[in-house]
């Protein structure tokens, strides 16, 4: 009895001098760690990168000559597999910026080419007001804003451009992301290519050193967070496709512009839980605003039907039937992850909160074991007493 005594207090004099030394070398452990995780973000990019793909691997390999026991078949299988997943995701990406960009980048000139005649009609309707300055109106009527508009964006393209330090931080910034996300990509062929014999590895290290009960723990809890994780992206990226698609066709019908661009900014921003489709929806609005406000108006109201068709209808069936997350937990999942991480946060919440839900459920739900013997064997409580 001593003996366990003895273990207790080593424990808790551990524990509390552990704590003492992380809150006084708190700044020193946080600088350490920072600069662990910046130095492992090519690596923890290219997990990112490879669990979706991952999910779109297994696709194609479930539909590559699943039957055949052929070697060519079996031999190919990963690698077809995954140049098609990654040819696949290059060409939805692609086709969204092709869509996208050329529109957005043409209505930001007309908005720049609108904007002097937009003050200059403004100036007019100032001079029917009468308790404004006559003076003022005159000043601000005598001034060519076309001019001062394209001094405006020549002094700053300028500005940046002679900004020699800026230019430096710009490019150094460029090339770190692009050597973190070639890292990344590279690191993420690795895993998937050899996530076999990586997930075998791994399993005889934890099944030497950890206890048996904590791996079995262990690799439930990482199971439910792995499911939760896979039936979230399937299901956000259906709900996408179909809002998507649901929106270039109503669209079409309605005669309004943009409907093949907006239809794809959709279904791109609506991978973001309850706010992307808004995100998608307030862009939209802004590129039809640019041709006709009556035809922006329209596409505001026929959003506002589509998001509340989707709220009601089809994000519950595909993606709140999917990850069993009740509607007030999505919100709260996103809310606190955005404001945590911003729009990774809400990736992640939402999942994540789908994971501990289930979990708590499941302790929750877990009848005693006495409880348990009872209901198999039919007993009543009263006579086993």
């Amino acid at each position: 009895m001593k003996k366990i005594e003895n273990k207790t207090l080593i424990k808790i004099g551990l524990s509390i001098l552990g704590l003492y030394l992380v809150i006084h070398y708190w700044t020193s452990i946080s600088g350490a760690v920072g600069t662990v995780f910046s130095a492992a973000a090519p690596l923890l990019f290219g997990f990112v990168i490879s669990y979706p793909l991952n999910i779109l691997m297994n696709f194609y390999e479930r539909h590559w000559f699943p039957n055949s026991k052929k070697k060519i078949a079996e031999k190919s299988r990963r690698p077809v597999c995954l140049t098609g997943s990654i040819l696949t995701v290059i060409g939805i990406i692609s086709l969204i910026v092709v869509l996208v960009a050329p529109q957005l980048v043409n209505c930001i000139k007309l908005l720049v080419a609108e904007v002097p005649d937009a003050i200059n009609m403004l100036v007019e309707k100032l001079k029917t007001i009468d308790f404004i300055s006559k003076d003022l109106i005159n000043t601000l009527s005598s001034i060519d804003w076309k001019s001062r508009i394209n001094d405006i964006i020549e002094t700053v393209t300028s500005g940046l451009g002679s900004a020699m330090n800026v230019a430096v931080t710009a490019v150094t910034s460029i090339f770190s992301v692009v050597a973190n996300l070639v890292l990344g990509l590279i690191f993420a062929l690795y895993l998937l290519l050899d996530k076999n014999r990586l997930v075998r590895q791994l399993k005889k290290v934890t099944e030497k050193y950890v206890p048996e009960r904590w791996l079995s723990k262990a690799t439930h809890i990482l199971g439910v967070i792995n499911d939760s994780f896979h039936r979230f992206i399937v299901g956000q990226c259906t709900e996408a496709v179909i809002l998507g698609s649901l929106c270039t066709i109503g669209m079409a019908i309605l005669r309004l512009p943009y409907a093949a661009m907006i239809g794809a900014l959709i279904a791109f921003t609506a991978l973001i839980p309850i706010v992307g489709a808004f995100i998608g929806a307030g862009v939209g609005a802004f590129l039809i605003l640019m041709e006709s406000p009556m035809k922006a108006l329209i596409f505001l109201v026929f959003i506002v039907v589509l998001q509340q068709l989707e709220g009601n209808l089809i994000y519950p069936k595909v993606v709140g039937s999917s990850i069993g997350l009740p509607g007030i937990w999505v919100l709260a999942a996103v809310t606190v992850g955005g404001g945590v991480m911003g729009i990774w946060g809400m990736l992640v919440g939402v999942p994540m909160a789908a994971a501990v839900y289930r979990l708590v459920k499941e302790e929750v739900n877990r009848q005693p074991k006495v409880e348990a013997v009872r209901e198999v064997c039919n007993e009543d409580p009263e006579q086993s007493e």
